[in-house]
C-alpha cells in the first residue's frame, strides 16, 4: 500500500512538472520565431563567454619567428677595391608563462565565469519574458476591446433609443428641448467613445503583430491561475537573478583578493636560430637553446586595499538588493492579489445586475405583451442585459492581466 502511495505521488509530481513546462512553452509561443531567434544567440554568446572567462587562466602560447637581411661593405685602407658580405639571419622561438598557483585566484576565476555565465542567462530570461508578457498582454487588451465594441455599441442603441423616446416626449409638449440636447449630446458621446475605442484596437493590433507570428484573430488568450506566494517567490527569475548576481559578486571578490596575493608561474622557453652567408659559409652551425623553471612573485600595488574594498561593498550591495527585491516583489504580489480581489467584487456585481435586468426583462417582456410596455422597453432592457453579461466578461480579462503581472516572472524550469 506504501508503495502504491508512493507511486501516485510520484506521478503527480511528474504530471504537474510537465504541466509546469508545457505552460512555459505555451506561453513563449506568442513571440515571434525571430525574436526567438535573437534570444538563443544570446544564450549561446553567453555560453562562449563564459567558457572564455573560464579557460582566462590558461596561458597561451608566444610564437614568434624573425627574418634579418645583412650587408657590411668593408673598406681598404690601401688604394685595394673595398669588400662587402651579405648573410641572413633567421630565428626563432617559443615561450610558455603558465600560472600555477595563484592562491585560489584560478579556482575562483572558474567560478567566478560560471556563475557569471548563469547571471547573463538569467538577464536575457528577463528580457525574454518581459517581451512575452508585453505580447500575451497586447492580445488580451485586443480581445477585450472586441467585448468593449460589442458592449459600446449596446449602448449607442440605448442612447438611441433614449433619444427617440425624448424626441416622442418632446413632440407631444411634455419636455422642453433642452431634455432633447442632452439625449443627443449623450449619443454623441458614446459614439465618439466608439472611435476611441476602434483607434485604440489599430495602435494594439500594429504593436501585437510587431512581436507576434499569430493572427490576433485566431490566437487565444491563455488560462492562467493563481500563484500563491511562496511559488512566486521561489520560482521568480527576477529575485533568481538577483542572487546570482550575489554569487557573481562574492566570487569577483575572491578573485580580487586573490589577485593581491602570491602567484606561482611555471616559464618555459625555447630558441632557435640560423645564420646564412650569401657567398661562402659561416663556421658557426644552427643555435637551439631552451630553458625552463618556476617564477614566484607578489604584487605590492599602492590600490590593493581600494580594489578590494571596492569589491567587497559591490558584493554586500548585492545581498542587500536581494533582500530589497523580496521585499518589492511580495508587495507586487500582494497588490496583484488586491486587485483581483476588487476585480471578482465588480464580476459578481456585474452577475447581480445581469440577474436584475434579467427579471426586469421577462416582466417587461410580459407586460409588452399585455400593451402596457413599448418595444422600446423590452429593447432597453435587453441590451442592458447583455452589457452586464459583457462586463463580466471584460473583468475575467482583467483578471488575467493582472496575472500576467506575476507570471512575467514565474518560470518553474
Amino acid at each position: 500500500m506504501k508503495v502504491l502511495n508512493l507511486w501516485i505521488a510520484l506521478l503527480v509530481l511528474c504530471n504537474i512538472a510537465n504541466a509546469e513546462e508545457q505552460l512555459n512553452e505555451s506561453l513563449e509561443k506568442y513571440i515571434s520565431d525571430s525574436k526567438k531567434q535573437q534570444f538563443e544567440y544570446s544564450y549561446e554568446k553567453n555560453e562562449a563567454e563564459s567558457s572564455k572567462l573560464r579557460d582566462s587562466w590558461i596561458a597561451p602560447f608566444m610564437l614568434n619567428y624573425s627574418f634579418t637581411k645583412n650587408k657590411q661593405e668593408d673598406e681598404a685602407t690601401s688604394t685595394a677595391a673595398a669588400s662587402e658580405s651579405e648573410w641572413d639571419q633567421e630565428s626563432a622561438s617559443v615561450t610558455w608563462t603558465q600560472p600555477i598557483f595563484q592562491s585560489g585566484g584560478i579556482y575562483y576565476g572558474i567560478k567566478y565565469a560560471t556563475a557569471s555565465g548563469k547571471y547573463a542567462n538569467y538577464s536575457v530570461d528577463v528580457q525574454k519574458r518581459k517581451l512575452v508578457k508585453d505580447a500575451i498582454s497586447i492580445l488580451m487588451q485586443i480581445k477585450q476591446i472586441d467585448l468593449r465594441v460589442k458592449r459600446q455599441n449596446l449602448q449607442i442603441r440605448n442612447t438611441e433609443i433614449a433619444l427617440e423616446q425624448v424626441k416622442e416626449q418632446y413632440l407631444s409638449g411634455q419636455l422642453d428641448s433642452s431634455f432633447l440636447d442632452n439625449a443627443i449630446i449623450d449619443r454623441n458621446v458614446v459614439i465618439q467613445a466608439l472611435y476611441d475605442i476602434e483607434t485604440n484596437k489599430e495602435r494594439l493590433i500594429s504593436s501585437f503583430e510587431a512581436l507576434s507570428d499569430m493572427n490576433y484573430k485566431e490566437a487565444r488568450i491563455p488560462s492562467l491561475g493563481v500563484l500563491s506566494k511562496d511559488d512566486f517567490l521561489t520560482y521568480n527569475i527576477v529575485l533568481q537573478m538577483s542572487d546570482s548576481e550575489v554569487e557573481k559578486n562574492r566570487y569577483f571578490k575572491d578573485v580580487t583578493i586573490a589577485k593581491y596575493l602570491p602567484k606561482v608561474d611555471f616559464i618555459a622557453d625555447y630558441t632557435w636560430t640560423d645564420e646564412t652567408k650569401m657567398f661562402g659559409t659561416f663556421d658557426r652551425p644552427e643555435n637551439t637553446s631552451y630553458s625552463y623553471g618556476v617564477k614566484a612573485s607578489i604584487p605590492l600595488n599602492i590600490n590593493t586595499f581600494v580594489d578590494v574594498s571596492s569589491s567587497r561593498v559591490d558584493y554586500l550591495k548585492a545581498k542587500v538588493v536581494v533582500e530589497d527585491k523580496k521585499r518589492e516583489l511580495s508587495a507586487i504580489y500582494d497588490q496583484v492579489m488586491q486587485n483581483i480581489d476588487n476585480l471578482d467584487k465588480k464580476k459578481q456585481l456585474s452577475v447581480e445586475n445581469k440577474d436584475i435586468y434579467k427579471k426586469l426583462l421577462d416582466d417587461t417582456t410580459e407586460l409588452y405583451k399585455a400593451g402596457y410596455k413599448t418595444e422600446y422597453d423590452v429593447e432597453l432592457l435587453k441590451n442592458s442585459f447583455e452589457m452586464a453579461e459583457l462586463d463580466s466578461k471584460i473583468y475575467d480579462i482583467d483578471k488575467q492581466l493582472e496575472l500576467l503581472t506575476l507570471y512575467e516572472m514565474y518560470k518553474k524550469d
